[in-house]
């Protein structure tokens, strides 16, 4: 399983780079601004629909379930049957579940249909990541990780302005009429432009592409993939700390303005951005990517362990926070390159799938958990628990590269 072969399978030629990017990565866009539109529309949901936030909160959690549940055994059905035509009817059944959430406009019915919407969701990651692999030349394939991560950050960023304007203008249903029937549409463009896409399990006959499912039972639960698991649940658990709580502990534990605090937030997640595509230009230019890993981990647990111990000023801290956000972001592609090294080249979609459950599992874990820790200890401890969590994804990533060179010798 060393990296090199993951060009078995793969054809020489390859689709024009800006295509795959442009469809690829807009629909990765769409994955992340479909995460935001619900919890955006909250406070106008709840008196229009008759239910609490915790009902609404629900729905969310439905979603996370249904995305979370489905995404391994969709990254089975990628590398058996074929990534486009899983991508594209789960691009159509989240946009077709938003459309009808618009349309109905009730609360049952809003269970049930985010329930759809986590489903389709679930074959972004197994799907994207095994048409780049298939169709990117390897000498890029960094750069469009990171695009493809870039794309999916832009579309959580852009969410709220664009669905709280719609809303403004013509009211929450014919807004999430109108998202979704975005969704149908990108589907139907991906259905056009998508066939020169390279789709290596499609092309293999049935039962044999990604071998059989005892196989790949067996490698999910190999040491090096379930390392990447828990890689992937400690970098959630650190998105999670200053994401959802990092406003809070500024402005009780840092004496911050909310306006302040939110700068220092923006900051944070614009540093993220950007570093997202410097982490591209750096995983092309290096084998190491387990070092890049750790050397931002470990910057990530400075700048955190500064700000606790220090309680800047603002000034201070959001430079502080965007260097924070940036190393997270920087990370990002050497992330994926870790985990496309110990996947064979016909099982990309079950990987992916499954090692990104890890996402799904920090979901659930940090919000009560940081909850718990501001509503019992100092607020500062935030910043020392994400570093110590930023020290803990140092030694994951070490495991997972133990753990590949130990089972490629074997």
């Amino acid at each position: 399983m060393a990296d090199q072969t993951l060009n078995t399978g793969v054809s020489a030629t390859h689709p024009p780079f800006s295509r795959v990017i442009a469809l690829i990565g807009t629909a990765h866009f769409l994955s992340h601004f479909y995460m935001v539109v619900l919890p955006v529309l909250f406070p106008v949901l709840a008196p229009a629909l008759g239910v609490s936030f915790t009902q609404l909160g629900l729905a969310m959690t439905a979603f996370s379930i249904g995305s979370g549940l489905f995404q391994a055994p969709v990254g089975f059905a990628v590398d058996r049957y074929g990534a486009k035509a899983i991508l594209i009817a789960g691009v159509a059944l989240e946009g077709l579940a938003f459309l009808l959430i618009g349309v109905t406009g009730n609360y049952i019915f809003l269970l049930v249909l985010m329930t759809l919407a986590g489903i389709a969701n679930s074959v972004y990651h197994p799907a994207d990541y095994a048409i780049l692999n298939a169709s990117v030349d390897q000498t890029r394939i960094g750069r469009a990780f990171s695009i493809h991560t870039f794309t999916g950050f832009f579309g959580g960023a852009v969410a709220p302005a664009i669905v709280l304007g719609l809303q403004a203008q013509i009211g929450w249903q014919s807004a999430l009429t109108l998202v979704g029937l975005s969704g149908l549409v990108m589907a139907a463009l991906l259905l056009f432009y998508g066939r020169s896409l390279t789709d290596v399990g499609a092309r293999k006959k049935k039962g044999e592409a990604g071998g059989s499912t005892r196989d790949g039972i067996s490698l999910l639960f190999s040491k090096p993939v379930l390392s990447g698991l828990f890689l992937f649940v400690c970098i959630a658990l650190v998105g999670g700390g200053i994401n959802g709580f990092g406003t809070v502990a500024m402005v009780n534990g840092l004496e911050m303005s909310l306006e302040m605090a939110g700068l220092g937030l923006t900051g944070f997640l614009s540093g993220m951005a950007g570093g997202v595509l410097i982490g591209g230009l750096i995983a092309d230019r290096t084998s190491r990517h387990d070092l890049v890993a750790i050397l931002c981990f470990a910057l990530l647990a400075a700048t955190m362990a500064a700000i606790a111990a220090t309680s800047p000023g603002p000034w201070l801290l959001i430079p502080l926070l965007t260097l924070g956000g940036m190393s997270v972001g920087i990370v990002a592609p050497s992330r994926d390159m870790i985990i496309r090294s110990i996947t064979p080249p016909d099982s990309m979609g079950k990987v992916f799938g499954f090692v990104s459950v890890g996402f799904n599992i920090g979901g659930i874990i940090a919000p009560p958990a940081f909850g718990l820790l501001l509503d019992h200890g100092a607020p500062t401890h935030l910043f020392w628990a994400v570093s110590a969590l930023a020290l803990l994804t140092v030694l994951a990533v070490m495991v997972t590269t133990w753990q590949r060179a130990r089972h490629q010798a074997v």
